[in-house]
């Protein structure tokens, strides 16, 4: 049964009365033309709207989606994951043993799954589509076709070694992870020797952010122009006429630049990198991961306390020398506050530290919490911004050193500021980032510029 895109989309004995409303007409004419399908009069006009390019000549390899928050992107992963997945034949191009894959990533398991109950509804929803189910769990369902619909997080590691007959990445844009500078980049060029044997379609769908990234490359490079990657680009309420003005309205009121990104589909212009990532390398000693204690020297420490989740506790010591500071130990773990704090204790004394500042975190429980162990913890005035502001001069005049961690660099060199209409610069992770461990060591510069060593620690000395 040769079914169309289209088709899926139009025909009641498919999913018809869930998209062939008027509101989905856009997401019609671009979804037909990505697949080569003739385009009406009328759909021509949405196609030149959405991707700035003439008639299509073919189907294409790639799909790469630039839509508002709210457009219908999750929806129509779940309808591209169906339609690969149960209209599309690869049987003869399988091995014996070997199965197809379609697979949709998106930043974490939760924004997977949201899109794995869309999948599933789709398919319970029609008789024929359910029957196709042989085995369904919460992140996978295989079918009889020798085909299996997977959902998971954005991981490189995690991709390799599969067969795909399509890849859907939601929400590219704000891919991130404390293990790689570049996630999106090293994720994409991961699956796409995976989709070879098949020729599977890569399909990725987000909102814009900064312009970084595999999204953004990708819509410099492509947009408007004619070739096997297609890209589009339009505001929510173009693919969403049923979202409400007001909407909109209110959040263009509440962030005029966030809101042009999430709803009217502009890259950022507010956004750049603090640091590059050149320079926090140019910083990093090529071993020990942890300098020992030497006699008669000064330490500072500065204190990042978490509560659990998936930030991290940190812990940074270091010293001085001369005009530079060195960062001679950085700690970052998850688990029980308490039982970390002890820990931590435990490596201020070892290096003759009774006093650690931090960040305002909780209000007085990270004082009661390290004061039981014997260590002052005094919490620190400065925003954020302002040490990430003093770290900056630091690093570019080789004045820190830094550990080789790598989640520290990546940490770094993913900073953004965002400068706002007052002028006032503001420096913090991207979405679904984290900045513990920059945090911990930015403190740590700021406390060995600025505050004088006999106040702070205690010197080590022969017993």
């Amino acid at each position: 049964m040769n079914v169309t895109i289209r088709d899926l989309m139009t025909d009641p004995a498919l999913f018809g009365d869930q998209f062939s409303g008027e509101s989905w007409t856009p997401w019609r004419a671009l979804l037909a033309g990505f697949y080569g399908l003739e385009l009406t009069d009328d759909e021509l006009a949405i196609w030149a709207e959405l991707t700035a390019q003439e008639a299509p000549d073919g189907p294409h390899d790639e799909l790469w989606l630039v839509i508002g928050r709210r457009g219908g992107k999750s929806q129509c992963a779940a309808l591209l994951a169906v339609y690969e997945a149960c209209f599309r034949d690869h049987s003869n191009k399988l091995a014996l043993g070997e199965v197809n894959t379609v697979r949709v990533m998106a930043q974490d398991r939760p924004q997977a799954r949201t899109v794995m109950r869309y999948i599933t509804g789709l398919l319970e929803s029609n008789a024929m589509l359910n029957r196709m189910i042989t085995r369904q769990q919460r992140e996978s369902i295989e079918l009889n076709n020798r085909t299996v619909i997977e959902v998971g997080s954005a991981s490189f590691r995690s991709t390799r070694g599969y067969t795909y007959g399509a890849v859907i990445a939601d929400e590219v844009a704000f891919w991130r992870s404390d293990e790689s500078a570049n996630p999106d980049a090293e994720i994409i060029n991961a699956v796409r020797p995976g989709l070879a044997t098949l020729n599977g379609p890569l399909i990725a769908l987000s909102s814009p952010y900064s312009k970084r990234g595999e999204l953004y490359q990708t819509h410099k490079r492509h947009y408007g122009k004619p070739g096997p990657v297609l890209v589009a680009q339009a505001p929510s309420m173009t693919m969403n006429p049923l979202l409400p003005q007001r909407v909109v309205d209110a959040a263009m009121e509440r962030d005029a630049s966030a809101a042009k990104a999430e709803y009217l589909a502009q890259f950022r212009n507010d956004l750049e990198d603090f640091i590059s990532r050149a320079v926090v390398e140019a910083a990093i000693r090529l071993a020990p991961l942890e300098n020992p204690v030497v006699w008669g020297r000064t330490y500072f420490a500065f204190a990042d306390p978490a509560g659990g989740g998936h930030d991290e506790f940190c812990l940074a010591v270091g010293h001085r020398e001369g005009s530079k500071t060195v960062v001679d130990v950085l700690q970052a773990r998850k688990g029980t506050p308490s039982t970390i704090t002890k820990e931590y204790a435990a490596i201020l004394k070892q290096y003759g530290i009774n006093r650690v500042r931090g960040d305002k975190y909780a209000g007085s429980w990270p004082a009661d919490e390290f004061g039981k162990h014997g260590i002052q913890y005094l919490a620190n005035a400065a925003p954020k911004s302002d040490l990430y502001l003093n770290l900056l001069p630091g690093l570019n005049s080789g004045r820190v050193e830094l550990p080789p961690d790598d989640r520290l660099v990546n940490q770094l060199s993913s900073l953004e500021r965002r400068t706002s209409r007052a002028g006032r610069d503001s420096i913090d992770h991207p979405p679904g980032g984290h900045d513990d461990r920059a945090n911990a060591v930015a403190g740590l510069v700021a406390c060995t510029a600025k505050q004088r060593p006999r106040s702070q620690t205690i010197h080590l000395k022969y017993i």
